[in-house]
């Protein structure tokens, strides 16, 4: 018999969690409480797309899944952030990211993401509508908990950890229109910000992040109305929306944790380190924790010393983002807005060196690429 592993949560993280531990010769099973094709509200079961960014596709690469992903993606033509009548806060330009680190961002579906990673894996790995409810009671050598947010296993690796709640809810939806735009990217407002995605198939995948205690936390049509002076597209996609597209979730985050491993019991994703998503990195930094863990399940704390400080601070670079891009009041907004026109774009990129720079274990140099 080989070293057993059983993964808990059949998302992103975790279905690449067991890939990678079946390329390391790990007898792996994923234990997901959700029966196939049911809805949870989970995000990542909905028909919004996902952003891979070029760190991503760094750790799809050791997984052996990086080019489908490339293949299947829409590579971004350029983005960044602008104020709610359009003028570039920050302006990214996809070339300059490729030649500085090999990729770009590359947008697809949530859903096909999840069915590359699914179809990656042995028809009999993954058990569904199997709850875990005592992870501590499961006989393998190794566990993972993969498992969200509310993780059960992460009460047995940091038992008072707890997620904190940021006063805001982020809105999902996709809308489907006859001229696409040709780039996504953020607007940032008065106490909210949006954000649109393009994606291969002719969709558009919109966010929006607004205050838990107003109408249009809750409300599309009042969504409509609190977003009706941004710049176009964002009223007209919010108008095409498919209203059974659209998903609500409280933006929550967890601070730093002391510890991703307790004995046989380890964390992945947003089980050990769920931020807010103004980096783009929650999905990103749970394919880098599954492509380290493919090379460091037999020295787990040597994946709990690669993975916690870099989780870390990315989770409180989101965090700090977040604050900025809801700001509130005419003077901060401003203020705001007027520093973020001062930044040329080539620094823009160079800023993000220590999110996108990031290289697997074993790997002598980032996957390069020719610039288009």
């Amino acid at each position: 018999m080989g070293r057993s592993a059983v993964v808990v949560g059949g998302g992103i993280g975790g279905l690449a969690a067991a890939r990678g531990l079946i390329l390391a010769g790990w007898d792996v099973e994923v234990r997901e409480r959700l029966d196939d094709g049911a809805g949870d509200g989970s995000a990542s079961r909905l028909g919004g797309g996902i952003s891979i960014w070029p760190n991503a596709l760094r750790a799809l690469d050791v997984l052996g899944l990086g080019d489908t992903v490339r293949d299947e993606g829409l590579v971004q033509a350029a983005g960044g952030i602008r104020d709610r009548r359009g003028r570039w806060l920050v302006r990214s330009d996809n070339r300059r990211m490729i030649a500085r680190h090999g990729d770009g961002i590359t947008v697809l579906p949530r859903a096909r993401l999840l069915g590359i990673l699914r179809e990656a894996l042995p028809p009999d790995v993954v058990r569904s509508s199997s709850p875990v409810e005592r992870p501590a009671e499961i006989d393998a050598d190794l566990v993972v908990g993969a498992d969200g947010i509310g993780s059960v296993v992460r009460r047995v690796v940091v038992p008072h950890a707890r997620p904190r709640g940021t006063g805001t809810v982020a809105w999902r939806l996709a809308a489907q229109v006859a001229e696409p735009p040709d780039e996504g990217g953020e607007t940032w407002g008065d106490g909210c910000y949006a954000g649109v995605a393009p994606l291969r198939d002719g969709r558009v995948n919109l966010w929006a992040v607004v205050r838990d205690d107003e109408p249009a936390a809750t409300d599309l049509d009042a969504l409509r109305r609190r977003l009706a002076d941004f710049h176009a597209p964002i009223p007209e996609l919010l108008d095409a929306v498919d209203p059974g597209s659209a998903h609500v979730t409280e933006l929550a985050w967890l601070p730093p944790l002391q510890t991703f491993v307790r004995g046989r019991h380890l964390l992945l994703g947003d089980a050990a380190h769920a931020m807010t998503p103004n980096l783009g990195q929650g999905g990103c930094l749970a394919l880098e924790d599954a492509a380290v863990l493919s090379r460091y399940a037999d020295d787990p704390a040597g994946y709990d010393r690669l993975r916690r400080p870099r989780t870390a601070r990315l989770t409180r670079r989101a965090r700090l983002a977040g604050l900025v891009a809801g700001l509130s009041g005419a003077i901060p907004t401003a203020g705001r807005d007027a520093l973020g026109r001062l930044v040329p774009a080539a620094v823009t990129v160079r800023a993000l060196d220590g999110v996108l720079g990031w290289t697997p274990p074993g790997v002598s140099a980032a996957r390069r690429r020719a610039t288009p």
